[in-house]
């Protein structure tokens, strides 16, 4: 796409009004106001769709306009919002199939650290193992924060970010799938997993890295970042890159591509007829970031059974500010234009118009340059998705002079979409939430059957960690009244919730909660705890890192630390254990992704700030570690 330039001379209710089809110059059309619509707390809802056998390459008809994104792949249209759900779940898989290449579920394994300043990711599968860090930026105040994930560090309004209230997550693709390398012989931690012959694109490979670092978020206990508002932006390449990841993980509650180009938003259809324009063999071959069975599309894109307006629906009704440049041909933002225009179509049925902007209509024709005309809407929607204040409503402000007609792209109508298809109400909330038989890495979770008109088709799993605090992420689904969790850390609580769900995609409230904690490992044989003052002040100190040890000859599966507070020492906070407090002893246990030590090996991530009487220079004493 725009890379080559970039490295010579630039280097649920409503049926709304219709978006026009044709554009003035720097016109506005508003859209209605909608809610914002919290992002799903899985990466893919509809993974238990039961989807039909896809079409094979060789048998695709020529459609020369848009496919209908309302007709699913037996041919009916769908009639109702929840309908929507297994619908995508259709647009995922021929995206994969077609257009960017399998993005692998959740690795057997991921773990990592979440500090204020940096995460790691560390992921196991099959035998492999690969890992890869990101940098944190914070904004001014307490927190938690929102953040969103930078791609390649340029093109982003960071100090934007910033200032609306959310931390910068900085990520560098190329970690996770370098460019330059062949399709035969990928690189990165994605192929290092899942083979350097993979089939799957770059662009899915950035996609399962970003989902990666909100697993490690959600592990985290959302002390520093929030698991469940994060938001994802990126420029030019990147912007592809950023459009790709929110299309594939629902968790992202905000997603904001800029000048995305040939092989981002821009229709695929529309690019062959707009002038100057990267042509898609050009996209295709410039880097690996297109799947490798799209290669049979670059000169006949009228075959695909996808194209980017539905990718654009994959992200709705979550929050989605695409960001344009009408300057440079090469971006192909009218083809961009088009697919925003009938993605939005995709929004209005499911009564969330106003979660959608598209803007084009710049001034400074400079790539990847920060727009004073995108900031306000930017911090605007920052809000609204990511801190739940404001009722920003979203509009298509689209360059006249690189605006499409949907007219001439669809030969469909937008269908006024149900609230349930005569079934809209939810089961009852599962009761009699119970645990038993907790060991040092699993307990066996029952519950009494939730109720439904229709019939519960089956249960979702939530699970948090922590005695409070954290997010309640799913863990696994039941068919029946009963679920084992397995793969735990020893001496670490958690806790748990299901909620039923009926055939119509209906969601009970969640049950009560249940809490456990599991036993402790068989130990390594002993361990140290040192703590290092990091920092002091008349009033308090931190201690960063408590650095944790196995010396011992055997590995590890959980620790814990006690040791004892000055008398008038009160423990402030603390980062990447479990913590409770006695009197003046303090004890802190491992969590998730931190409790596994080989011999020899040590941690220092974790630490803790005690605010202490004025002038008081003593330091807790007493460490112990188990």
């Amino acid at each position: 796409m725009i890379t080559s330039l970039a490295r010579s001379t630039i280097g649920f209710r409503m049926v709304a009004l219709a978006l026009a089809a044709t554009l003035a110059a720097a016109g506005a059309v508003a859209a209605t106001p909608a809610p914002a619509v919290a992002a799903d707390g899985s990466e893919n809802e509809g993974a238990d769709c039961q989807v039909p056998g896809l079409p094979d390459a060789g048998s695709l008809p020529t459609v020369s306009r848009l496919p209908d994104p309302f007709t699913k792949l037996n041919g009916t249209r769908i009639t109702t919002k929840s309908d929507w759900r297994c619908r995508r779940e259709e647009i995922k898989r021929l995206a994969e199939k077609f257009v960017y290449g399998e993005k692998p579920a959740k690795p057997s394994s991921v773990t990592g650290t979440v500090s204020r300043t940096g995460i790691t990711v560390n992921v196991s599968h099959n035998g492999r193992t690969a890992s890869f860090s990101a940098g944190v930026d914070l904004p001014s105040g307490t927190g938690p924060f929102p953040a969103v994930v930078v791609l390649g560090g340029f093109g982003a309004d960071t100090a934007a970010i910033k200032a609306a209230g959310a931390a910068v997550i900085t990520y560098d693709p190329l970690a996770v799938g370098r460019e330059g390398t062949p399709r035969n012989n990928k690189q990165g931690a994605f192929y290092t997993i899942y083979g350097a012959n993979s089939s799957t694109g770059i662009l899915a490979a950035w996609a399962w890295g970003v989902s990666r670092i909100i697993d490690v978020l959600e592990q985290s206990g959302g002390s520093i970042l929030r698991s469940d508002a994060t938001g994802v932006t990126g420029c030019s390449r990147y912007g592809k890159g950023a459009f790709v990841v929110g299309a594939f993980d629902q968790r992202i509650a905000l997603t904001m591509p800029i000048e995305s180009g040939s092989g981002g938003v821009a229709a695929f259809r529309a690019i062959q007829g707009e002038s100057g324009a990267q042509p898609l063999s050009s996209a295709y071959s410039e880097q690996p970031w297109l799947g490798d069975a799209f290669s049979s599309f670059t000169g006949s894109p009228a075959r695909l059974p996808v194209d980017t307006h539905s990718v654009v629906g994959m992200i709705a009704p979550r929050g989605l500010f695409i960001m344009d440049n009408p300057h440079i041909d090469w971006l192909a933002a009218r083809s961009a234009s088009v697919a925003a225009l009938g993605g939005a179509e995709i929004y209005k049925a499911l009564g969330a118009g106003g979660n959608i902007t598209y803007w084009s209509a710049v001034q400074d024709g400079t790539h990847c340059a920060s727009r004073s005309e995108w900031r306000t809407p930017l911090q605007q929607n920052i809000q609204k998705f990511l801190l739940n204040t404001g009722s920003y409503t979203g509009s298509m402000r689209i360059a006249a002079n690189k605006s499409g007609n949907l007219a001439e792209w669809r030969d469909w109508q937008t269908p006024t979409l149900g609230d349930g298809g005569g079934d809209t109400t939810p089961p009852t909330a599962p009761t009699g939430l119970a645990a038993s038989g907790t060991t040092s890495t699993g307990t066996s979770l029952s519950w009494t059957a939730a109720t439904d008109d229709t019939g519960v088709t089956g249960y979702d799993v939530l699970r948090a960690t922590g005695a409070s605090g954290g997010t309640f992420a799913q863990v696994g689904t039941s068919a029946t009244t009963s679920y084992a969790d397995t793969g735990l850390t020893p001496a670490t609580t958690y806790r748990y919730q299901v909620r039923a769900r009926d055939a119509a995609g209906n969601t009970s409230p969640v049950s009560g909660t249940v809490q456990v904690t599991t036993q402790p490992g068989s130990g390594g044989g002993g361990c140290t705890a040192v703590p290092t003052v990091q920092t002091q002040w008349s009033t308090g100190y931190v201690v960063q890192p408590l650095t944790i040890t196995n010396t011992g000859t055997s590995a590890m599966n959980g620790w814990t630390v006690t040791f004892a507070l000055p008398a008038g020492h009160q423990l402030a906070g603390s980062w990447n254990g479990t913590t409770t407090v006695s009197g003046q002893t303090v004890t802190i246990r491992n969590v998730a992704h931190n409790g596994a030590l080989a011999p020899g090996a040590s941690i220092g991530s974790v630490g803790f700030q005690v605010n202490r009487p004025s002038g008081d220079t003593a330091l807790p004493s007493g460490y112990t570690c188990a």
